[in-house]
């Protein structure tokens, strides 16, 4: 929260999000500003199929309360859609993969959920179409972001090695070095180097570097590895053991990391995983569906 550019402060019992806007002090219910996403989702549906958009399908994660999701409708209501229901994000996912269409017997399946924030796993039964969420697990500060992090200050220390300045203090520097750093990340996804060429990133000074997709996966190995925690977590919670899943789905830009797929495939003894959709759109494809 201490990196949020925003202050959250208490209403009778419920947070809204304090905001400084066109020089005056504004607060916002949680849903109010779900409800300008959706409004901004709406126009944009509207404005590719030019017509009105009204029915919608609305996702959450699996582990939100029936106060959260009710608090979701509400926002969908506010931003003037007809929310048909309210189904979750790895149910989404399954059905984006027609899991929910294999015949035979009951079928577990591991959604993994890699965001560029958060990460969640969950495990869930499908038997004759009807889905059971089994158990879910994972880290509402774990993500992309943090990968990038990572690689900001790498660069950071680098800078500082090689010109006696620190940048820390630059927020302009650290925001444009932090640009730079998040497609260099992309780009090892599908290249074993990426390069970084800043023009006066500081004092006037040219920052060219460059770093391997190798150091990348050293720079955040730790956090690599702990992506599978909250798999055994949901595992155990499931009273599963690996060997009984019949399906990894992967959801979320993150996925797209070679390291992570590895480890997670390495950790299922070398099970396939579910890859195929674009990652950032399973769940959307899946709603849709």
């Amino acid at each position: 929260m201490k990196h949020w550019p925003f202050t959250v402060v208490n209403d009778a019992g419920r947070p809204k999000v304090q905001v400084e806007y066109k020089g005056e002090t504004k607060s916002f219910y949680p849903e109010e500003i779900s409800s300008m996403v959706l409004t901004k989702m709406k126009e944009i549906a509207e404005a590719y199929l030019g017509k009105t958009v009204t029915n919608a399908v609305v996702t959450v994660p699996a582990y939100f309360n029936d106060s959260q999701r009710q608090a979701t409708k509400d926002a969908g209501t506010i931003a003037g859609l007809n929310v048909l229901r309210i189904i979750n994000e790895p149910t989404a996912a399954a059905i984006a993969y027609g899991l929910d269409k294999k015949v035979g017997a009951e079928r577990n399946v591991l959604i993994f959920d890699l965001g560029g924030g958060t990460f969640d796993v969950s495990i869930l039964t499908i038997e004759d179409g009807i889905f059971e969420v089994k158990s879910t697990a994972g880290d509402t500060h774990l993500g992309g972001e943090d990968f990038d992090n990572r690689m900001v200050n790498h660069f950071i220390a680098e800078f500082k090695r090689k010109h006696k300045k620190d940048i820390t203090e630059n927020k302009r520097a650290v925001r444009r070095l932090r640009t730079a750093c998040e497609r260099a990340k992309r780009t090892l996804s599908s290249s074993t180097q990426a390069s970084i060429e800043i023009d006066s990133l500081y004092e006037g000074i040219d920052f060219y570097t460059s770093i391997t997709r190798a150091r990348f996966e050293e720079l955040n190995a730790d956090l690599f590895r702990g992506t599978l925690d909250p798999v055994e977590k949901a595992l155990r919670d499931a009273k599963l053991d690996k060997s009984q899943i019949h399906d990894i789905v992967l959801v979320g830009g993150s996925t797209r990391i070679p390291k992570i797929q590895k480890l997670l495939q390495d950790f299922f003894n070398g099970k396939e995983l579910n890859k195929s959709i674009n990652p950032d759109e399973a769940v959307a494809y899946g709603a849709a569906v």
